[in-house]
């Protein structure tokens, strides 16, 4: 039991230790001719930092402030656009099933249908039957004058 007890202590130590590290690398200063500046490497941030009683105190640069703002009155604005939009589709939703037609109603359809489909098959007898004399020629026109 204590073996196990040793390993996992050992382990959550070893853990904490490589967090700490890596938050150690995440920023960079570099000094400037006011102050510093801190860029955090994961996320690209940039904040001007100045020495006031021993300490760096850090402020994210005015532009960059303003444009995430903006940005997040932006993304708040369009969010709730979405919110409302979603709000109405949804109270004028249709039935998700289309009732049945009628007896009626199915018994009109499958009239048109089959007068569609009659007339059309006249229209293919009508072609076979020009294709099967190719020779006659259609009342009203005369034949080549062949000299």
């Amino acid at each position: 039991m204590r073996p196990i007890a040793i390993a996992a202590a050992t382990v959550f130590i070893s853990q904490a230790i490589a967090g700490a590290h890596a938050a150690e690398d995440r920023y960079r200063l570099e000094k400037t001719d006011n102050g510093y500046v801190r860029m955090d490497t994961q996320t690209g941030a940039m904040s001007i930092c100045e020495e006031r009683s021993g300490q760096l105190v850090c402020k994210l640069a005015a532009d960059e402030r303003e444009a995430y703002q903006t940005q997040i009155d932006q993304l708040q604005s369009a969010l709730k656009a979405i919110e409302s939009r979603v709000t109405a589709l949804e109270k004028n939703r249709p039935a998700l099933q289309a009732p049945l037609p009628t007896e009626e109603e199915f018994e009109k359809g499958m009239s048109y249908m089959e007068r569609f489909f009659r007339r059309f098959m006249d229209i293919v007898k009508d072609f076979d039957k020009e294709e099967k004399q190719p020779n006659q020629q259609p009342q009203g026109q005369l034949e080549p004058n062949k000299t």
